[in-house]
């Protein structure tokens, strides 16, 4: 097997490579390799234009079901409704425009991140060039604060470190190394002599040779999965989806079923059937099909998700796309990266070891005299900058340097006023050959040189122990495999007393980090936030699995994962490298014992997103960095850090979490499930009511002429058209805001491939839908029975029959509040309140002001048909509340 980059000999690349590590490749040679393998930049998927985008946006089945109910409603002549149709329909297509930009917007944010210009060193000359020139062979010379340009292996390193966290997602900066490494798979984090496009140089600099460019570097692999991954439709998109192809059957079969009885009809009576009554057959059939449809239905989702995501932005979670808010609540399965949303982002010292033991550091720690030492030496031997604004510490350094400041500040000192008390005289920096960094200080009693740095090379460097005069260092190297087992970072400090009489420039390595006293260990790490444990338990409650998915160490992972009952008895943890060996059948046999995966790679991370999903779960994705952005995007739901991450995992997210923290992404979840709770009530209102209108008009035309001895009407198009739009349309917005239930994250998971219609839904919809338009049809009989006068009875039954379906749809809507609950004990929506006594308002004012009587054909009834009307329109709310009542009862 050939070996890979990191193994090979300096040497061995350049000749590879056909290129001069001393020179340099020549312009001539430069120009060729230009003309062969292209610029380095990445590719970008070809955008579509605003038209087709547009076009997409109408495909869906529910619009184009809106769009044919808009023609027939101007076949009929009723403008106004054929125009409001239109208007839903454009502007739901408006909206659906802005989420077009996920794919492009992610791959301008990698594009961004490549350095501009590079130095490099061509016919034995250091120039600088625009980055896109760079080629394979090339020498890139790279300094503190400079970009790397492209995928490069280090063949000179002066104490150089590199950011690599936005695409290891690893907190910790890395050092880098010339030497070959022995091992061929390793994982893109271990791969010390290489680096890679995008990531920073931080500290030091150093020499590389130019391995791959453009999008055959890891970010173009990334950047090439970003263009290669679709969107998916939602959970909710494929309801209205069914929804539509459902209506629209619905209203085809009434049409043609109300028509061929009305035709019947004036052939049983009459005899015949003449052009009049062919066209008024048609209009009716016509009427009723739009009225089957609740045109308000896609305006009204439109308003509770845009509102979800407003109140998704007060607990701290930004909504990139409207039909994501729904999605969130089907979610069952949480990847979740571990530094910075389920942990701190913040090295802290745990705990310190000294010859009399260990000590615990938390906010009740009381420092002794040697924790104190420990404080000030940490201080000092260290190069964070520190100042203080407005009472509070600013720190800016490396994240373990932090945690010394961090260790002083928690036992009461103050670390500025140290420093200035006790000035660096000396310095030698830290390096991965000594592992060691040194400082020297005049103290009260005398000059110290403070040494920090690994355990296993001070344990070696020293001859005595702080405050023991036996020199046992056992007790040392077996408090720091402790520490190491439970995953802390663990660093010694030790002193040394030095004669303040020698020049300290003359002062070699050998002589100031010798013969040492040990001090102490110190031992830390990125804690769990403290409120997160229980965000997974309610989400284990809630039937969601969460699952870790983190560049670190798999040490490290499993320490914090334990700590958070992530992974429990019988759970597996697993290395990118690991789940590399899985075969597919393998990986599918095992994936749902996994639950923490470490030193993961950008394409692994895509592999858990993709065996989740095929197994039928809606996963949400976190992540911060550029390897992040690909799981992100083909997740259901990607979710990206606002604080920590990059634009590129910003852009190819559905959700940013303005506070990187998980248990946001928990109450992102439970707002979710209310959403699409509050969606199905509205369907469940809208379609019931339909169903009632279209069970009384349906009854009049087919059992009418048997019951009145001559045809009816038991509602005119005017009035079908005031309740379907005007009446139903406030109070379904109100179910959309209804507060969350109780008991909302104590529910399993939605099925996605279930129907909108599935447990029950359907049948409620059906005989509720029944039960409304039996009343309203009782209604007429008793108006049409109850008057004496015949040229009355049909304007008397019409009026009850208005006024009854109206109110009696008002009323029902504190039914469907809850499927489970009785409606007066549910927590008070106000929106439902005032939408209730608006709508009855308006009901009322067409009822009693002549003008509007005459529009909609109605009289004013009278005080004993107020008391029916009153006795009828109060009967599906004792209906339902009886039927619920049954139903705990059996349960």
């Amino acid at each position: 097997m050939a070996k890979a980059y990191h193994q090979l000999e300096i040497e061995e690349i350049e000749s590879l490579l056909s290129t001069n590590i001393k020179s340099g490749l020549t312009t001539v040679e430069v120009e060729k390799r230009l003309l062969e393998n292209g610029q380095n930049q990445l590719d970008e998927s070809k955008g579509k234009s605003l038209l087709l985008k547009f076009v997409d946006q109408i495909k869906d089945f529910m619009i184009l079901v809106l769009i044919g109910a808009s023609i027939l409603s101007f076949v009929t002549g009723d403008t106004a409704e054929g125009f409001l149709i239109i208007g839903i329909v454009i502007l739901n297509a408006l909206l659906g425009l802005f989420q077009e930009a996920k794919a492009e917007k992610a791959l301008a944010s990698i594009k961004a991140m490549s350095s501009p210009q590079a130095k490099v060193k061509r016919d034995g000359v250091d120039i600088v060039i625009d980055v896109k020139n760079l080629v394979v062979g090339d020498i890139v010379i790279l300094d503190a604060g400079d970009y790397v340009p492209a995928d490069v292996r280090i063949i000179e390193s002066i104490n150089l470190k590199v950011d690599e966290s936005t695409l290891t997602g690893e907190a910790l900066t890395v050092e880098k190394v010339s030497d070959p490494l022995i091992e061929q798979d390793i994982p893109l984090g271990d791969r010390l002599n290489l680096g890679y496009m995008g990531t920073v140089v931080t500290y030091g600099r150093g020499v590389a040779l130019v391995l791959a460019v453009g999008m055959q570097t890891e970010l173009g692999k990334i950047a090439s999965m970003l263009i290669e991954t679709k969107d998916e439709t939602t959970p909710l998109q494929k309801s209205m989806s069914q929804l539509g192809k459902l209506l629209a059957i619905i209203a085809l079969g009434i049409t043609f079923l109300i028509f061929v009885i009305s035709i019947a009809e004036a052939y049983i009576v009459n005899g015949s059937a003449d052009i009049l009554v062919w066209k008024e057959a048609l209009l009716t059939s016509i009427a009723l099909a739009v009225a089957a449809i609740p045109e308000g239905l896609p305006a009204i989702i439109t308003i509770v998700l845009a509102l979800g995501m407003q109140n998704l932005v007060k607990k701290q979670a930004i909504i990139r796309t409207l039909p994501a808010v729904e999605t969130l609540g089907s979610t069952s399965i949480i990847c979740s990266d571990k530094t910075g949303t389920l942990t701190q982002n913040l090295m802290t010292v745990q705990k310190v070891f000294m010859h009399d033991g260990f000590v615990q550091i938390d906010e009740k720690t009381d420092p002794n005299e040697n924790l104190s030492k420990i404080g000030v030496f940490g201080t000092l031997c260290n190069d964070t900058k520190i100042q203080k604004v407005n009472d509070k510490y600013i720190k800016i350094g490396d994240p373990t340097e932090i945690a010394f400041t961090d260790l002083s500040i928690a036992i009461g000192q103050n670390p500025i006023e140290t420093i200035k008390k006790y000035p660096r005289l000396y310095e030698l920096p830290f390096d991965s050959i000594r592992k060691l960094m040194t400082t020297i200080h005049d103290f009260e009693d005398g000059r110290y040189a403070i040494i920090k740095g690994a355990p296993d090379v001070i344990f070696t460097r020293s001859t005595s122990i702080h405050g023991n005069q036996a020199y046992n260092i056992e007790e040392f190297e077996q408090a720091n495999q402790t520490m190491a087992n439970n995953a802390l970072r663990v660093l010694a400090v030790a002193y040394k007393k030095i004669d303040s009489k020698i020049d300290l420039k003359k002062l070699t390595t050998l002589e100031l980090e010798n013969d040492l006293t040990l001090l102490g260990l110190v031992g830390m790490m990125d804690p769990a936030r403290p409120e997160v444990k229980d965000s997974i338990a309610l989400c284990d409650k809630a039937g969601i699995k969460t699952i870790m998915i983190t560049g670190d160490h798999i040490n490290t992972a499993v320490a914090i994962a334990k700590e958070l009952n992530i992974l429990k008895s019988g759970d597996i943890a697993v290395t990118g490298h690991d789940l590399d060996l899985m075969s597919d059948e393998e990986f599918k046999t095992k994936f749902e014992q996994i639950r923490v995966y470490a030193r993961v790679s950008p394409e692994n991370k895509v592999r858990i997103v993709d065996v989740w999903r095929d197994s039928g779960h809606v996963v949400a994705m976190t992540g911060d960095g550029v390897n992040d952005a690909p799981s992100i995007k083909k997740a259901d739901i990607g979710i990206a850090m606002g604080i920590t991450g990059t634009e590129v995992a910003k852009g190819a997210a559905d959700m940013i979490l303005t506070d990187d923290n998980f248990s946001t992404i928990v109450n992102a979840v439970s707002e979710g499930r209310t959403i699409f709770s509050n969606i199905k009530k509205a369907i469940h209102f809208l379609l019931s009511c339909n169903i009632g209108e279209i069970i009384t008009i349906f009854l009049g035309t087919t059992i009418g002429i048997l019951i009145f001895s001559t045809r009816v009407t038991t509602l005119t198009a005017v009035q079908i058209l005031w309740v379907n739009l005007v009446t139903d349309s406030l109070m379904a917005i109100a179910l959309g805001l209804d507060p969350k239930e109780k008991d909302i994250m104590s529910e399993q998971p939605r099925d996605s491939k279930k129907s909108i219609f599935a447990d029950g839904l359907g049948k409620k919809i059906a005989w509720q839908g029944l039960m409304l338009g039996l009343i309203a049809f009782c209604a007429y009989m008793i108006g049409w029975f109850m008057t004496s006068d015949a040229s009355l009875k049909m304007i008397t039954a019409q009026t009850l029959t208005f006024i009854v379906l109206a109110i009696s749809q008002l009323i029902h809507a504190f039914n469907v509040r809850s499927q489970k609950h009785s409606a007066f004990g549910l927590a008070r929506n106000k929106y439902i309140i005032y939408a209730f006594f608006v709508s009855l308002f308006l009901q009322v004012m067409v009822v009693t002001l002549p003008f509007t009587r005459n529009i909609f054909k109605i009289i004013m009834p009278s005080f004993e048909q107020w008391i029916i009307i009153i006795g009828l329109v109060l009967l599906p709310l004792l209906i339902v509340e009886i039927t619920k009542r049954i139903k705990k009862h059996k349960a």
